[in-house]
């Protein structure tokens, strides 16, 4: 389920996902820092939560809870945006 290996404004994604709902977007992505892992969820291309962690079991947390929020999201009619 992830996506491949992207850039964006120089962090490295390992994992980045968009949805979207008629005119609705939301984007999940984690990416890694010199210091760990950057966690973000984006809705209209505004960030709603940005989290840091250096524990990856933490990321892995994290990664499992995107998955099931996309999982109900796309049960509710939500595509997925390809890039």
């Amino acid at each position: 389920m992830t996506a491949p290996v992207g850039k964006d404004s120089g962090l490295m994604f390992a994992f980045d996902k968009s949805l979207r709902y008629l005119e609705n977007t939301r984007r999940y992505s984690i990416a890694t820092t010199d210091t760990g892992w950057e966690v973000r969820e984006e809705r209209d291309s505004k960030v709603v939560r940005k989290v840091h962690y250096q524990d990856w079991h933490r990321v892995e947390r994290a990664r499992r809870s995107i998955a099931n929020e996309l999982d109900v999201l796309q049960r509710q009619g939500w595509s997925e945006v390809t890039n």
